[in-house]
């Protein structure tokens, strides 16, 4: 009877450390940007939650030439060093 216990003791610390690594690798997947060529680039949508804006706020910010951007095929993604760049270069400090 003890071995059956400890068995279900060691199967329940298997069970608890499997779904602490499944939960690691989704917060991983859910976080983790891929890099090419050195940029993260981000969709529009990642765009606008970063600086709070609409999606027809992205829209203008483009066609005014504001930021700058990508299209590859029907896919429009932004380089995170150009959107800082651009965020960097209109800071205003208040005095």
């Amino acid at each position: 009877m003890e071995l059956l216990t400890d068995d279900a003791t060691e199967l329940a610390l298997y069970q608890k450390k499997l779904e602490d690594l499944c939960s690691n690798i989704q917060l991983i997947l859910q976080n983790f940007r891929p890099v090419m060529n050195g940029e993260i680039y981000l969709s529009g949508q990642e765009v606008c939650e970063l600086l709070h804006i609409s999606k027809r706020t992205l829209q203008q910010y483009r066609d005014d030439k504001i930021l700058p951007y990508i299209q590859i095929g029907g896919k429009i993604i932004f380089r995170q060093s150009d959107i800082l760049a651009v965020l960097e270069q209109n800071y205003v400090v208040n005095k």
